[in-house]
Formats: C-alpha cells, structure tokens, sequence
C-alpha cells in the first residue's frame, strides 16, 4: 500500500509563486512516473505535470514557461513549482504517485489564486 501525501497549497496573489511537495511511502514499494494533476469546479481533472524516474518530463501547454517539475527518486518525492500564477491556476492540486500498473493519488491540495 503506498501512501500519497500533498503540501504547500494556499491563496497567493496573481503573479505570485507557491510550491507544492508530495510524497510516496509504503513499505517495499517501487514509485514510478509522479505528477501533479489539478481539478477546477466543475471541470474535469487535467494533467498539469508528470515525471519519470529518468527525470523526463511532460507539462501541459497552460503552464509550460510558468510551472517546472522536479523529483527525488531516493526520498520519492516530487515538487512542482509554480510561478506567474494566474487565476485559472485555481484548483485542487493532486499528486500522483505510480506503481505499475497501479495509480496511487494523494488528498489533495488547494490552490487559490486571487487578488
């Protein structure tokens, strides 16, 4: 069983940066690709970054330039900081946390970007 826990959501200011951490525990456990999906009211849950234990990485299209992943294979962790926020940056920030051919999601984390 693998645990997926989130950290680091808030309200910021648009324009501003926040940083969110996750990590995968679970007893004899093998993390594959993590990542960072969001889910705005109303809307369906969207990938916003993913990346492989080779340290390849996908960003989707209204975030490239703004969001950057990175991740720890040793301590199974994976951070994704998030700068130029904007409003439509709003949402519930999911961790995912793979083994093969299991998904694995954390809680969830709120994000609100708002003047």
């Amino acid at each position: 069983q693998v645990q997926v826990v989130e950290s680091g959501g808030g309200l910021v200011q648009p324009g501003g940066s926040l940083r969110l951490s996750c990590v995968a525990s679970g007893s004899r456990v093998r993390i594959g690709t993590m990542g960072w999906y969001r889910q705005a009211p109303g809307m369906k849950r969207e990938m916003v970054a993913t990346i492989t234990t080779g340290s390849k990485t996908v960003i989707a299209e209204p975030v490239k330039g703004r969001f950057t992943i990175s991740r720890d294979n040793a301590k199974n962790t994976v951070v994704l900081q998030m700068n130029s926020l904007k409003p439509e940056d709003t949402a519930v920030y999911y961790c995912l946390a793979s083994t093969p051919p299991y998904e694995n999601w954390g809680q969830g984390t709120q994000v609100t970007v708002s003047s």
